[in-house]
């Protein structure tokens, strides 16, 4: 007897003409079977579009509260923007006026005799002293990132990424106070006269030095305050790449640094220009650290950078007592102009990384160099 092959094919699934089917066997199938898939799926449909209706105010009230900020702070501001016009923001000269005199009329707007509010100097000293911040504490964070990933062992590994955790928790008063008694007599009685002395010959490191206090001052309490934040998201993402970037990495023959350095940071390329953004955010808006170690400069810009200065929040919170006894509230709406200056520098430094961002995925970077 030969063997003989059977091929087994699932019956035909036929329409009776009466809205249901049947199978070739003759055996009817329910239309309430055969409609059961699109039930799912339409049942699966609208428990997404419920979902999102659900969380969309959540999504929106960021940018509602952005708005309503921003919105608040120019409507609040406004006689201040007709009073002072573009040299607001080209001039240094702050001042509030005669208290005891009366008020009188300028372009519309009553305020105290010999009132003028310019901020050039407070601009200056905001974006030099995140400037400084930045560039010193982007190389050290992602650093600290790649050691804490890669260079430290097990259990070790997790202490000092829960201390590094912990330093960006710390109130900014404690790092102002610390700044003033330890950072600024350090500084002013040894690195700065040093370096004044032998690295004078590159600009804006000569000159007098001062007492302690000043721009430098500011930039490196700021770096201390923002490290972290970079660290800290860096290295998680660096933990968190997909172990066999690494295996495939070493098998092609790369060294740890390589693989670390050409693998898997341009993979967390992101995640660095995220937590930048972060912490540039809060070396713009930091208060009282830097009111506690600036100096407290006032109508004049920085000549080196050992000289005082003040930023945009430190002069607010320091500026507020005095301008709330002007009769005619100018100055207090003058201050509001310079939290909405604020606002819209940290918007442009934001929209800024966001473009970087954007263009580096167009052009498909995928290293850092």
């Amino acid at each position: 007897m030969s063997d003989e092959r059977v091929n087994v094919k699932a019956p035909p699934v036929q329409s009776n003409g009466e809205g249901g089917t049947t199978s070739a066997g003759g055996e009817k199938i329910p239309p309430a079977r055969r409609l059961l898939p699109d039930m799912r799926r339409r049942k699966r449909q609208y428990e997404i579009f419920t979902f999102r209706r659900l969380i969309s105010p959540f999504a929106i009230l960021p940018c509602v509260a952005l708005i309503a900020i921003v919105w608040f702070l120019a409507d609040y501001a406004w006689p201040a923007v007709k009073l002072n016009g573009w040299k607001f923001i080209t001039s240094n000269s702050w001042d509030l006026g005669s208290m005891y005199a009366n008020p009188v009329m300028k372009n519309g707007q009553m305020l105290l005799p010999g009132a003028h509010y310019g901020i050039l100097f407070l601009i200056a000293g905001t974006l030099l002293s995140t400037a400084i911040a930045v560039a010193i504490a982007l190389p050290l964070g992602v650093g600290s990132a790649m050691f804490l990933a890669e260079g430290v062992p097990g259990q070790a590994r997790t202490w000092i990424s829960f201390f590094v955790e912990m330093l960006a928790a710390v109130p900014s008063v404690v790092f102002g106070l610390w700044g003033y008694a330890v950072v600024i007599p350090f500084l002013g009685q040894h690195v700065f006269p040093w370096m004044s002395v032998h690295l004078g010959w590159v600009p804006y490191l000569g000159g007098p030095t001062g007492s302690g206090y000043g721009l430098l001052t500011s930039g490196l309490v700021l770096t201390l305050m923002i490290v972290p934040l970079i660290a800290a998201t860096v290295r998680d993402a660096i933990v968190n790449q997909p172990i066999g970037l690494r295996e495939a990495a070493l098998a092609l023959g790369a060294t740890r640094f390589e693989t670390l350095w050409k693998v898997l940071l341009p993979e967390v390329r992101k995640v660095t220009i995220a937590s930048t953004i972060l912490a540039t955010g809060r070396a713009l808006g930091e208060t009282m650290a830097v009111l506690m170690v600036g100096g407290g400069a006032l109508n004049y810009l920085p000549s080196n950078i050992y000289s005082p200065i003040t930023t945009m929040a430190a002069f607010i919170v320091s500026q507020l007592d005095s301008a709330m006894e002007d009769p005619t509230g100018m100055a207090v709406r003058a201050l509001a102009e310079v939290a909405l200056v604020l606002c819209v520098i940290s918007v442009i430094v934001n929209g800024g990384a966001r473009l970087l961002l954007y263009w580096g995925n167009r052009a498909g970077a995928t290293t850092w160099v």
